[in-house]
């Protein structure tokens, strides 16, 4: 088209924009506008202000979250300061499932599930089936090595919480005594256990505003801060401890026994520096555990403590002035009806002192002495020795064992008990008694916590300081020639104690081929500072004797014992070991 032609162009205007809008529409439009403001309005008030309890919940669910922040638990040490017990940080990974399931690809599915150590189809199931869309916890307590490369998967809806779980250093050594917690951070036994409010602390929290992502974008409201829960100093030496577990292990080990158990109590303080149980468990690994294997056998199985209750027996007839050390005890001829039944001893002993009752374990002896005595007089002293009741002792589990009421005791009931039988106790309440031996007469309150001084403390009288000393004297006459257990003599000290060798029962009566030996003693005789109990749970390879299967753990355990307190020797003549032939 030429310039001219152009310029000739005309432009004519549409009748549609020349054309005059109506009025009317133009305010119907206004008004339709002005009504959707106001109904919107409307809707906001009523979201916002009149009804706004459902859409605030919706949002708390969403995007409010309290997040608990843990207290650290307290820390358990021994009586030196070694670590027994402690806290880790081991994060806990949760997810919000729908976000998950949306977001994640099925390759961070199977990384995920394999750095959880867990099935794929565990991980689906955990993700799927919970009623909870908006929280699922997938594994509590990870390793934090784990955690972070769970986070570098960067997997939608997978979050961490951080918690903490524990650790013990010390293993199966101390597990009985220490215990552990639950994934929850809770104690389930033992110290753990008994100490569990002291330890636990307790938790903070902060409320926060999360998007849609996890990320937080506000805080709500003042954060109150985590208080950890304060350390604990528990009696226990770990030396000690250590060393009387390996010796009952091997003792069990060696002769194919059930179990076994060793007690040391300080005879000063009532500190129990020893506590030790064979089989036990490792606290870090508590996949497959038995009842057998939690249980602290030295505070929680009870049975008859046979001979060690002779000195008891003889200790009350000398307070009381019923006897002397010297009176003589016709044992003839080695056997003795009453009630209908009737009692033997080992040997015809013939006429014996008291303390010859106590050095050959005579139960004749011992009935025929506990028959000067009245039920009344008896049964005070196992009641202040703590037979029958419940230990004193901040432990969960502790048996209280069993003796008659002494106004129901018939004649042969006295006469059993005198040496032992027709009772129950457990080995720690055996070895607590003997206390009253070592500490002057007074049997004092025993501890699992360390205490402040190291000074001697006061216990409830129960033997005067002179028949005490005539007690520690007739123990010591056991482990020397023509005693019971001369294989309790420990290189360098005094010691001194007594022999158990019982039938276990079974049913309502005993079985002839089961065992328990022990061996109750204290150390050293002058001065004494501990007193120590073993007990071998039917051993089985042929010895079943105390003096043969307990006595020698004793010997060992003490002399430890001893030399970690620093208690200087108090003997310069090696012990003398003579043979079986006197053995109980």
């Amino acid at each position: 088209m030429s310039r001219r032609q152009t310029s000739r162009a005309r432009f004519v205007p549409s009748p549609l924009l020349t054309s005059k809008t109506p009025v009317w529409r133009s305010k119907f439009i206004v008004a339709g506008l002005a009504l959707a403001f106001l109904g919107l309005t409307a809707r906001a008030v009523y979201v916002q202000v009149l009804d706004n309890s459902f859409f605030q919940k919706q949002g708390q669910v969403r995007f409010e979250r309290t997040l608990t922040l843990p207290a650290s638990r307290g820390r358990i040490y021994d009586r030196n300061g070694l670590l027994l017990a402690s806290s880790v940080v081991a994060p806990s990974i949760w997810a919000i499932p729908d976000d998950v399931t949306a977001g994640a690809t099925p390759t961070q599915l199977v990384q995920l599930a394999r750095l959880l150590d867990m099935p794929l189809a565990q991980l689906k199931q955990a993700l799927d089936s919970h009623e909870e869309k908006s929280f699922v916890w997938i594994k509590r307590q990870v390793d934090e090595p784990v955690a972070a490369q769970i986070a570098a998967l960067k997997i939608p809806g997978i979050y961490q919480r951080k918690e903490y779980k524990r650790e013990y250093p010390e293993g199966e050594a101390v597990a009985q005594v220490v215990g552990f917690t639950g994934v929850d951070g809770r104690g389930q036994e033992g110290a753990e256990l008994a100490f569990d409010q002291q330890l636990s602390g307790k938790d903070g929290s902060r409320h926060v505003i999360k998007d849609r992502f996890g990320h937080v974008v506000d805080v709500v409201g003042d954060e109150v801060p985590p208080v950890d829960g304060p350390d604990l100093y528990l009696s226990i030496d770990s030396k000690i401890q250590f060393f009387a577990y390996q010796k009952v292990r091997d003792a069990v080990v060696t002769h194919k026994a059930k179990s076994g158990s060793v007690v040391v109590i300080d005879t000063r303080t009532g500190e129990v520096l020893a506590m030790a149980n064979y089989p036990s468990y490792d606290p870090n690994n508590r996949k497959d555990l038995s009842g057998a294997q939690l249980r602290n056998i030295a505070l929680t199985d009870t049975f008859e403590p046979g001979s060690t209750m002779k000195p008891i027996t003889v200790g009350t007839a000398l307070e009381l002035g019923r006897v002397t050390p010297l009176t003589k005890i016709d044992t003839r001829p080695g056997r003795y009806q009453i009630g209908g039944f009737t009692i033997h001893d080992d040997a015809d002993y013939g006429v014996l002192t008291v303390q010859g009752v106590i050095q050959k374990s005579s139960n004749i002896g011992a009935l025929k002495i506990a028959q000067r005595l009245k039920p009344q007089e008896l049964g005070n002293v196992y009641n202040l020795l703590g037979y029958g009741r419940r230990p004193d002792l901040d432990f969960p589990g502790a048996a209280t064992g069993f003796v008659r009421p002494w106004k129901h005791w018939r004649p042969v009931e006295q006469a059993t008990m005198a040496y032992g039988y027709g009772l129950s106790a457990s080995l720690f309440q055996m070895v607590h008694s003997y206390t009253a031996f070592a500490h002057d007469g007074q049997v004092i309150r025993a501890t699992l916590l360390k205490n402040a001084s190291s000074a001697s403390v006061q216990g409830a009288r129960v033997f005067s300081p002179q028949t005490a000393a005539q007690i520690r004297t007739m123990l010591h006459m056991v482990v020397e020639p023509g005693g019971t257990a001369t294989r309790a003599q420990t290189a360098g000290y005094t010691v001194g104690g007594k022999t158990g060798t019982a039938h276990k029962q079974v049913g309502r009566g005993y079985a002839n081929n089961k065992y328990r030996a022990w061996f109750t003693g204290i150390a050293p005789i002058d001065g004494t500072r501990i007193a120590v109990g073993v007990m071998i749970d039917e051993p089985s390879d042929g010895q079943y004797f105390g003096g043969l299967v307990a006595a020698p753990v004793f010997s060992d355990v003490v002399q430890q014992t001893l030399r970690v307190l620093g208690v200087p020797p108090d003997m310069t003549v090696k012990p003398q070991i003579v043979d079986d032939a006197n053995v109980e």
